[in-house]
């Protein structure tokens, strides 16, 4: 045990996280999602980067380089909207169903309710973002759809 802790000590001490994606709770996970959502005053509120290092802390595999490849999209997924002025948020787990967690999470932009089903894993790297679902689309279609379109005009 000493060791181990030891080992944490020096970890931490060099700056590096034994933990270098993911997040240990699916609230935290959603809760610094939207940290990045501000006044664009910063870049940390021009919404979510989609440099390596966000991209590999917030996505599973799967889901990394559509989010990456996805420069210019028509607008921000995670906030229904190309801009935004985001009201409180309200984050809810609706189900546990083995490694996958299903959170509800609900916002006002700029005066239009939004609702969105984060789908989120826990692997070996914490928690990350499995595929977010709107009422009318999912984040990986919406990619593939971009992609598709980007592809060709």
């Amino acid at each position: 045990m000493r060791v181990l802790l030891a080992s944490l000590v020096l970890l931490a001490a060099a700056g590096i996280s034994p933990i270098e994606a993911g997040f240990r709770s699916p609230e935290s996970l959603v809760r610094n999602v939207y940290a990045y959502y501000g006044d664009r005053s910063s870049d940390l509120s021009n919404g979510l980067p989609r440099d390596a290092a966000t991209v590999r802390q917030f996505f599973d595999p799967g889901l990394r380089e559509a989010w990456r490849a996805s420069t210019r999209p028509p607008y921000d997924f995670l906030v229904q909207s190309p801009t935004w002025k985001l009201g409180a948020i309200s984050i809810s787990i609706l189900r546990k169903q083995f490694d996958k967690t299903y959170v509800a999470v609900a916002f006002d932009n700029q005066g239009r309710a939004v609702t969105l089903n984060f789908i989120l894993v826990n692997g070996p790297e914490g928690w990350v973002i499995s595929d977010i679902e709107s009422p009318h689309d999912s984040l990986r279609m919406f990619l593939a759809q971009y992609r598709n379109q980007g592809a060709n005009p």
